[in-house]
């Protein structure tokens, strides 16, 4: 569904008013989006996707998946939640997963930003250049 600009501005005045002290209420953004459900107003319903799309990048700015292809330690863990708290603040959520595919290494996304640092994308770049 595309929607017009006039949809995607007051989707972001919406989801502003949901944000307090620099953050996203979780039972403002609940209320929001009931209210926009329930309306039978026309264009609620691209309304109501834009305001899930700018919650949705919130919070995935504010989650850090961490996959290796072996378990980490928890000495690796905390040092690498402590240097992701450091850059993108205190209130990251980390989480961590095994994913063999990477054959070694490590691969961090928080948001749109990736590190990877894995093998496979090594081998995968090695591939490339050949």
């Amino acid at each position: 569904m595309k929607t017009n600009r006039r949809t995607r501005r007051a989707a972001r005045e919406l989801f502003r008013a949901c944000v307090v002290e620099g953050e996203l209420d979780q039972s403002r953004t609940r209320l929001a989006a009931q209210q926009i459900a329930a309306s039978s107003r026309r264009g609620a319903l691209g309304l109501l996707t834009e305001f899930r799309r700018l919650v949705r990048l919130e919070r995935d700015r504010h989650t850090a998946l961490i996959e290796s292809a072996v378990p980490l330690a928890e000495d690796m863990r905390a040092g690498v939640a402590d240097s992701l708290h450091r850059l993108y603040g205190p209130s990251l959520v980390t989480s961590f997963t095994e994913n063999a595919a990477l054959i070694g290494g490590i691969r961090i996304k928080v948001g749109s930003d990736v590190y990877d640092g894995s093998i496979h994308r090594r081998l995968e770049r090695l591939a490339a250049a050949l």
